[in-house]
């Protein structure tokens, strides 16, 4: 057996025990349904710990999202319920530990369309490698769109890439759900993922 096994034996090891100590973190954190700023704190510190040493791109997708929260020392709404999302997906093992979802699995547009933004009306729902959602709605301000609530009026509803298996039954499954409803009855609202938004960015 020559090193290079040995190596990524050891790698496996650690990337299977860091997802089972995530996943019970993940579960005592969210386990009252509610995260407040020092658990938050507690989290990037556990995270921080085992960034270096993980292979596993979810670690270090949540460790950058968990900096970006406590950035500016403040956990708003929107970033409670997204980290909220975000652990209760661990603690019901269903997340896809840095896999994006099948796309198959979510009623995204098919073909999925040309993006434009200048006077456009977007809205992200999710959890997004891009950034926190404020970025990427920013993103959208800075070529002359609007984004915001979804409403009626949104012409492109945008989901994050880590979307779980059981994304009907998460708090940003309410979003799809309604906007795939309106899109049936023939409102003109787009449906895409994070991947190809960006992609015209």
């Amino acid at each position: 057996m020559d090193d290079k096994f040995y190596n990524r034996v050891g790698r496996d090891r650690i990337s299977s025990r860091q997802i089972d100590e995530l996943i019970g973190l993940a579960r005592g954190l969210a386990a009252d349904g509610t995260i407040n700023k020092a658990e938050v704190e507690f989290l990037q510190k556990w995270l921080a710990a085992n960034v270096e040493i993980s292979d596993l791109p979810i670690i270090r997708t949540l460790y950058r999202r968990v900096n970006e929260i406590l950035e500016d020392a403040i956990l708003d709404a929107d970033e409670h319920t997204e980290l909220l999302d975000t652990l209760n997906s661990f603690s019901n093992r269903d997340f896809e530990l840095g896999e994006v979802l099948k796309s198959t699995t979510l009623p995204l547009c098919n073909p999925p369309p040309s993006l434009t933004f200048a006077g456009r009306m977007y809205c992200f729902t999710g959890t997004f490698n891009f950034g926190q959602r404020k970025y990427c709605e920013q993103a959208i301000a800075d070529r002359g769109g609007h984004a915001g609530s979804l409403t009626q009026k949104t012409e492109v509803l945008v989901i994050g890439a880590y979307a779980t298996e059981s994304w009907k039954h998460s708090s940003f499954g309410d979003k799809i759900v309604k906007a795939t409803a309106w899109r049936d009855q023939g409102l003109p609202i787009s449906i895409v993922a994070e991947s190809h938004w960006v992609s015209f960015l």
